[in-house]
């Protein structure tokens, strides 16, 4: 018997969870993505000093504008870097900042991809990653029909992953493990069961309602707490690992059937039409969605401004 990493790569497409390349080499999956917090944590590595280097010289404008420049271009380089090494895409995160702006969101998009244009790395190798506000989800539809294949991140509710369906996306993050630690915080219940668990239920949901009616949208399972949320979703289109949860299912021989078959399992939700009045009242309604998102958008903006300074400091 195979290890369920492998196991799960005959089912799953699988990408790597982090910016770190030793471990993207030792697991090897097709695809990577990378966020402010996992690029704040790669500049600290040794092997990207180089790069920094290169970004900080070669960032354009001045003050503020500089060290966003600079910071940009070190996303690219990393992403550039990682995509030497898995055949697929890397997703790159547009500023946290801007996902209540959706011009900004776009302008911001087309400046990375030309980024990447610039390093001879064609669109189609790069995600362009985008909060999944109604804002960030209108820029992925303007993007998308130009061509600019979008990721979208910090998705909690069957509300956001319809309105990105709808829009065309090419791919969307919904996150397992951080629905999963707000039911824990709010209902006090410590233990779900791999079958119980909110963030499996939230994503397989998606994944049924995406097969039965026909959205092209990838579906890529993101932010797991424990190998069981992973083998509970195992045939999901896409499913986004840690390097230490892939760890996990590498040193584990048993047996992983799979979960989720793009032709099987019912389907029980009526096709939802949503405007805007609609999204922004379902997502009132849904406490956990409200709180984990805008958790979210907080937190990676603040590690974008963390390594702002990091690399303001390098001017």
């Amino acid at each position: 018997m195979t290890n369920k990493l492998d196991q799960l790569k005959t089912m799953t497409l699988v990408v790597a969870d982090t910016g770190d390349m030793q471990a993207i080499k030792k697991y090897k999956p097709v695809d990577a993505t990378t966020n402010p917090s996992l690029l704040l944590k790669a500049a600290g590595l040794p092997e990207y000093q180089p790069l920094i280097e290169t970004a900080v010289r070669e960032a354009t404008g001045s003050g503020q504008a500089r060290t966003a420049d600079a910071c940009e271009r070190l996303a690219v380089a990393i992403g550039g870097e990682i995509l030497g090494i898995v055949p697929g895409r890397i997703s790159t995160e547009v500023d946290a900042r801007l996902s209540f702006d959706t011009a900004a969101t776009i302008a911001k998009a087309r400046k990375i991809i030309g980024l990447y244009a610039k390093k001879g790395i064609d669109r189609e190798r790069v995600l362009i990653k985008i909060a999944a506000t109604w804002e960030g989800i209108q820029a992925a539809r303007t993007l998308e029909q130009e061509g600019i294949h979008c990721n979208l991140t910090l998705l909690f509710s069957f509300a956001q992953a319809v309105a990105c369906a709808e829009a065309g996306a090419t791919l969307i993050s919904p996150f397992v493990g951080r629905i999963l630690d707000w039911y824990k915080a709010s209902t006090g219940k410590k233990e779900y069961n791999k079958d119980e668990d909110p963030g499996v239920l939230s994503v397989s949901r998606i994944y049924r309602y995406y097969k039965h009616y026909g959205y092209p949208t990838i579906v890529m399972g993101a932010s797991f707490r424990n190998i069981g949320e992973i083998e509970a979703l195992a045939g999901c289109d896409r499913l986004t690992i840690s390097p230490q949860l892939m760890d996990e299912l590498q040193q584990d021989n048993g047996n992983l059937p799979r979960v989720l078959q793009p032709d099987q399992g019912k389907c029980t939700d009526a096709k939802l039409v949503l405007d805007e009045k609609t999204f922004r009242w379902l997502l009132n309604e849904d406490a956990m969605t409200t709180e984990k998102l805008a958790d979210g958008v907080r937190n990676f903006a603040k590690d974008q401004v963390l390594l702002e300074e990091m690399l303001g400091k390098r001017f």
